[in-house]
């Protein structure tokens, strides 16, 4: 029977790793090897009538997270829930709210907010390191101001706004294809917004298109370029500016966007020297939406509002990716110090200590055997990265001392046991990282 647990336990794992793999969108070879090993291990329990048959699936658009992968998901909720605290925020809970007279009093400039917004984007994808990344920003009044001298119908600004929206993916011929051959637009309009939506630059752009002959005379282009030419001054005092370009292909197709949009995207190094970084996916994104919180009020005032998103799935699947491609371990607990024993008939005292870091507020845990070898009790600590052992002896406790060990040196110190809890503080103050 024990034999038979082991051998479901092996199956159950395997299984998990096949559902895993499938997940994350591995290789077809991948997940037909880790198959094989599945079925392999599933012909070696046999048959098992008159056993009721469960089959647990996770509800469809759910996924289970194993302990490595919850421990980095749990730490790129850090690295980002510090960084909006940094920036002063409040923390609220969406699925219950509350209606509120608005009452929004003085002025206030609103390029300041739009600027912390990128200047926490960059500083969360900083954090993560997850590599290159390059922050596009536009405005949707230029868009439709562009549009208008372009000859675009009211009628098609929308549906001419989410085929732009696909130039990060697609040719430029294809998205004009798709302008004319399926929307209907002329193709001289559509030539007109090629010569824009291609262009793409830093506060140098953005001077050389207020001085554009026909962009400059739409009010609304005016009212946006002005706003980016203020934004880019307040990006160069937060140190990021080079982290960020104006692209007139960036569109964000969500309607509800009045002023300056931006989306983050990872960069792939060039294939070939002189070329470009190429974009591979977008990990974060954001704008202003100034109608959509007025709708909500019984006075329809108009609220100021911008915010940002992290698209904290993608981001968890790159950092899974590294680190498998990295082979680096993960630890799965945050724990600090392990209490082991280097002679039998020690287990209370084991539990005397650990009860003490406890409540002292010290991350610890011990071995569950009355006497367990210290070797094995090492290799532990080695096996699950904790980095510090309190070793209690015969002789340690007759000098009331504590054995400290350092996991990765392997070096050794007496630490007088009234000074233990501060010494492993200090030792354990640095904060984690994500492997």
């Amino acid at each position: 029977m024990a034999d038979r647990a082991a051998l479901e336990d092996l199956v159950r794992v395997q299984g998990e790793r096949v559902r895993g793999l499938k997940q994350q969108k591995a290789s077809a070879e991948q997940i037909e090897e880790e198959v094989a090993k599945l079925l392999k291990l599933k012909a070696q329990l046999g048959p098992d009538e008159g056993k009721p048959k469960f089959v647990l699936k996770t509800p469809k658009g759910t996924r289970d997270y194993s302990p490595r992968q919850m421990a980095v998901r749990e730490k790129v909720f850090d690295v980002i829930i510090s960084c909006f605290k940094r920036h002063g925020a409040e923390v609220i809970d969406t699925p219950v709210f509350e209606l509120k007279d608005f009452d929004i009093a003085g002025q206030f400039d609103p390029m300041l907010p739009d600027a912390e917004c990128l200047k926490i984007m960059c500083e969360i994808l900083s954090s993560l390191q997850i590599g290159d990344f390059l922050v596009k920003v536009n405005d949707r009044r230029i868009l439709d101001g562009m549009f208008a001298i372009c000859g675009v119908p009211d009628s098609k600004f929308r549906t001419i706004c989410s085929s732009v929206d696909k130039l990060d993916k697609v040719s430029w011929e294809e998205v004009k294809n798709e302008m004319v051959g399926e929307k209907g637009l002329a193709p001289e309009v559509a030539d007109r917004i090629g010569d824009y939506v291609q262009q793409h630059g830093g506060v140098s752009l953005v001077e050389q298109l207020l001085q554009d002959p026909k962009l400059s005379q739409n009010k609304q282009a005016l009212e946006g370029l002005g706003d980016l030419k203020l934004l880019f001054e307040y990006l160069t005092l937060f140190g990021i500016a080079d982290k960020i370009s104006f692209d007139l292909s960036l569109a964000r197709g969500l309607d509800y966007y009045t002023g300056v949009i931006y989306e983050a995207v990872l960069l792939q190094p060039p294939a070939r020297a002189g070329e470009e970084p190429l974009g591979v996916g977008s990990v974060a994104a954001g704008g202003r939406y100034d109608g959509l919180v007025g709708m909500f009020d019984p006075k329809g005032r108009k609220v100021p509002c911008v915010g940002l998103s992290i698209g904290v799935e993608r981001i968890f699947s790159i950092v899974e990716q590294r680190l498998e491609a990295l082979e680096e371990k993960v630890r799965t607990t945050e724990t600090q110090v392990l209490v082991a024993s280097a002679q039998k008939k020690l287990l209370e005292e084991r539990l005397k200590l650990v009860s003490e870091l406890w409540d002292a507020g010290i991350k610890a845990e011990l071995l569950y055997k009355k006497n367990p070898k210290l070797l094995n009790q090492l290799q532990y600590c080695e096996e699950t990265g904790i980095p510090l052992v309190a070793i209690i002896g015969d002789q340690e406790l007759k000098d009331g001392v504590i054995k400290l060990r350092s996991v990765a040196s392997r070096e050794e110190v007496d630490v007088r046991r009234e000074d233990l809890v501060e010494e492993i503080k200090r030792r354990t103050s640095q904060p984690l990282c994500i492997c």
